[in-house]
């Protein structure tokens, strides 16, 4: 194999052996790595929590500011170049790979907890009510999908204006010039593909909980062990065969089908639920959330308790920063052809609205159902097993055996579109950037990143491995602020040469 082959290889060949050696550790010394990994995430949390409340808001800020500037007008790619896919699937596609399957349970069971265990003030009251809906707003709304704009802008800028390849490290280039194809750029992607392998292997293990679960409700199938692992083994096949047909067949029509279901799934809802009630707290909680949006922002209780901000909000900046490197590059490489006025107004603006609407619909009913019509029992089973929350829910509303089966479906396609998208993108950073990487080596990945889920369920190392994967995501929060900056410069410099070919044009 030649030196340049070699070279070529190291990110994949690096990233594969630390992922053994993870899985090694995670099977055998679960226990060690579960203090390190605890303790060190935190300490983070409470030492450093401050970093990830600045770094989110300033993603939003950073965000609207590209919007409304005049980078807004600079095109993804070439002048002539047009959007490789319809805006309708292109919002589909990103929908759902920066939420997948964790919208569909904590969208019933978020409200919740935070009805019972509000961060102030008692809970089962009005105000809890109103305040556990502002607050799931706020955990999914403009804050992650920030991360997700300020990173996959980016990657695309640097891809298709640039020409450098496809990989996180190619983000750096006007602060690491040519070091980014040397150790340096090697490092950045390795960390990358570390991190999206194992953020993704503890959701696959997740959710294959979530579906065993449902199995459960729906047919009686015991909820154990063995069957989530089959759980898995199907997903698996399914999703590899929707791999092998590429990004334009497999993922797209998988996440086209994802949002027509759940559109109907919600639509289902809103009409068999409080109608009137939902579009008064989609309008109240939108109210609420505008007003103590920078509150809530930068809110840390220094002279009281966080543990509550810890645990949720700080805890969910983290696990979108550290799922950010695996959406941030699937969002880039289905975004050639699109302004950036565009592209932040269809990453940032429009899923948000989306997941609004979701939450108000799902949330809201089912704190009707406590609050209002006094079905406490049902808060008692939503908080005692999330991973039934949404069909406990469907239990309390009429056709709820079609409403099951609708949301079993949506749920199954998530899992497997955010599957089937991660592995594409470990396959892009595994090849240099290629934007259309090998079906082996996209296998490769796909098989890689379900043993890992399968086997750290059985080791019972997949909290721990969850409490790594979010760890990690301190020190990419710090990157992803590195590559904001390298990002305006690059644009600084585009309108600059922009400017600077007019006048030529005028001279001449």
């Amino acid at each position: 194999m030649s030196k340049k082959r070699k070279n070529e290889n190291i990110v994949f060949n690096v990233s594969v052996l630390l992922t053994v050696a993870f899985i090694i550790w995670g099977i055998f010394f679960t226990e060690s790595l579960s203090i390190i990994t605890t303790t060190f995430f935190n300490g983070t949390i409470d030492y450093f929590g401050w970093i990830y409340l600045g770094a989110a808001i300033f993603f939003v800020l950073f965000s609207v500011y590209l919007l409304f500037s005049k980078y807004g007008h600079i095109r993804l790619g070439k002048e002539t170049d047009k959007p490789e896919f319809k805006t309708g699937s292109w919002l589909a596609m990103l929908f759902g790979a920066g939420t997948g399957v964790g919208i569909i349970y904590w969208s019933v069971a978020e409200p919740v907890f935070h009805y019972t265990s509000p961060p102030t003030g008692k809970g089962h009251t009005e105000a809890a009510a109103n305040l556990a809906m502002e607050y799931t707003f706020f955990h999914w709304g403009f804050h992650p999908w920030a991360i997700y704009t300020v990173i996959g802008l980016a990657l695309a800028f640097f891809q298709f204006n640039k020409g450098l390849p496809a990989s996180v490290s190619s983000a750096f280039y006007p602060l690491l010039k040519e070091k980014i194809h040397g150790p340096i750029g090697k490092t950045i992607d390795i960390l990358a593909v570390f991190a999206t392998i194992f953020g993704i292997a503890t959701s696959l293990g997740l959710g294959a909980k979530q579906i065993s679960g449902g199995l459960n409700a729906l047919f009686g199938i015991p909820n154990t062990l063995l069957i989530q692992i089959i759980v898995i083994a199907v997903a698996t096949i399914l999703f590899l065969i929707s791999l092998s047909t590429g990004l334009k067949r497999g993922i797209q029509y998988l996440s086209n089908t994802a949002m027509i279901l759940s559109f109907l799934i919600m639509f289902l809802v809103l009409v068999l639920g409080p109608t009137s009630m939902i579009f008064k707290v989609f309008f109240n909680t939108m109210g609420g959330y505008v007003s103590d949006f920078v509150d809530m922002s930068l809110n840390l209780e220094p002279f009281g308790d966080s543990k509550w901000i810890g645990s949720w909000t700080l805890f969910y900046w983290a696990w979108w920063i550290a799922w950010a490197p695996f959406v941030g590059m699937f969002i880039a490489r289905i975004s050639k052809g699109r302004t950036i006025k565009e592209f932040v107004i269809g990453v940032l603006f429009v899923p948000s609205l989306g997941t609004f609407a979701w939450l108000s619909i799902f949330g809201g009913s089912v704190l009707n159902m406590i609050h209002n019509l006094g079905q406490k029992e049902l808060a008692t089973q939503i908080t005692s097993n999330v991973d039934l929350s949404v069909f406990s829910f469907f239990d309390y509303l009429p056709a709820s055996s079609l409403l099951s089966i609708v949301g079993f479906a949506v749920m199954m396609i998530y899992y497997i579109t955010v599957a089937d998208t991660s592995t594409f993108v470990l396959g892009m950073l595994s090849e240099r950037g290629n934007l259309n990487p090998s079906n082996k080596i996209k296998i490769t990945w796909g098989v890689i990143q379900s043993m890992v889920a399968a086997v750290l369920l059985l080791a019972g190392g997949l909290q721990v491995l969850q409490t790594a994967s979010i760890a990690a995501a301190f020190p990419f929060a710090i990157i992803m602020i590195v590559m904001c900056w390298s990002l305006f410069k690059a644009l600084k410099e585009e309108i600059k040469e922009d400017f600077t070919s007019i006048q030529k044009e005028k001279i001449s």
